[in-house]
């Protein structure tokens, strides 16, 4: 019977021991980060391709006709 109580309390200290190393696996962050910070650089390339594409289009359509008829009106001076 002493025996027995001795290899249950082995397994049962074992076992303690294999749930408090998963525990602490578990809460362990030293791989968290890549995840995050490919997603950060995905967004912050995509942001920047959509406002480089809103600049080249208000630029093409906006400004340069303009900028084009002032500069000719400025050099087509007559007076």
């Amino acid at each position: 019977m002493k025996n027995m109580i001795i290899q249950l309390t082995k397994i049962h200290m074992s076992a303690t021991k294999k749930i408090w190393r998963a525990r602490t696996k578990l809460a362990e962050t030293s791989g968290e980060g890549y995840v995050d910070t490919a997603i950060k650089i995905l967004i912050a390339v995509v942001l920047g391709a959509l406002l480089l594409a809103g600049l080249y289009a208000l630029f093409n359509d906006t400004v340069l006709p303009t900028l084009v008829e002032r500069v000719e009106e400025m050099f087509d001076y007559a007076g």
